[in-house]
């Protein structure tokens, strides 16, 4: 699973259409209507753990910041130094107390229960193999406080095989560019793109970099069966645009888990 490198710096750029207040509106209504956490402190140590929110793969940090101004006690996991610089530098401008941790999501180590995690923005289709998935499931349920619930999405094998895989796209910003070159292989499901940047450093000079990254396609069924091996119970699959039961053209899936009890 490689880490955004210097990707990262021009990350934000890119991802300026991304509907991050649509996302969180939706966490927030779903933990409300399902989680135990609160948008509020408490001295209670038990509480306190309850109310924690783990944003898993946070990137740059846009959502957890959004969900830590929402009163959330969040802390955001993610493997690349880069991403987590920037996500630190937001928490410092917005005045909030996220805690970030450089960490692989196959390997999560954290000092307490919390009552939800999150996981968005495709993060799961970094993890190629299904037994490694099944662990970063495993270690969720393991650090989440009973009743807690685990919200994520990811993309289907559809949206890799069908939309988006072997095309190219490219966008020409004023002071970046990116050009995105994706090779589907259909036998493991897998989707490789190659995302070079071109970034203005002065006037008609640019620098040049590039990076590969991989990301597997999985079924609403595989990704419910790993769930459930790993002890949750599903409580909600839903299409991620139309909020509506997934079709075979789902392109984006969220499954919303819940731990017992």
């Amino acid at each position: 699973m490689d880490a955004y490198t210097d990707f990262a710096y021009v990350y934000d750029t890119f991802m300026d259409a991304t509907p991050y207040e649509e996302w969180a509106a939706f966490i927030k209504k779903t933990i409300e209507e399902y989680g135990i956490s609160k948008p509020e402190k408490s001295t209670d140590t038990l509480a306190s753990e309850r109310n924690l929110v783990l944003d898993l793969g946070c990137g740059t940090g846009t959502l957890t910041e959004m969900l830590a101004a929402a009163g959330y006690d969040m802390i955001g996991i993610d493997n690349s130094e880069a991403m987590l610089e920037l996500a630190m530098n937001k928490r410092d401008e917005a005045g909030h107390e996220t805690l970030y941790l450089l960490q692989d999501m196959r390997e999560i180590e954290l000092f307490s229960t919390v009552g939800t995690v999150i996981s968005v923005c495709d993060s799961l289709n970094y993890i190629l193999d299904e037994d490694e998935l099944l662990q970063v499931f495993r270690l969720v349920h393991n650090y989440l406080f009973p009743g807690g619930i685990f919200i994520f999405d990811f993309n289907t094998v559809y949206k890799y095989a069908q939309v988006i895989g072997d095309t190219t796209i490219a966008e020409n910003r004023e002071e970046c560019s990116f050009i995105w070159e994706n090779y589907y292989y259909s036998e493991e499901a897998v989707n490789e793109y190659e995302v070079t940047v071109f970034v203005k450093e002065k006037e008609d000079i640019y620098r040049k970099f590039s990076e590969t990254h991989y990301q597997k396609g999985y079924t609403v069924e595989e990704m419910k069966t790993l769930v459930e091996k790993a002890g949750f119970s599903v409580k909600e699959v839903l299409d991620a645009d139309t909020r509506k039961i997934p079709t075979a053209e789902s392109e984006r899936v969220y499954i919303v888990a819940g731990k017992a009890v």
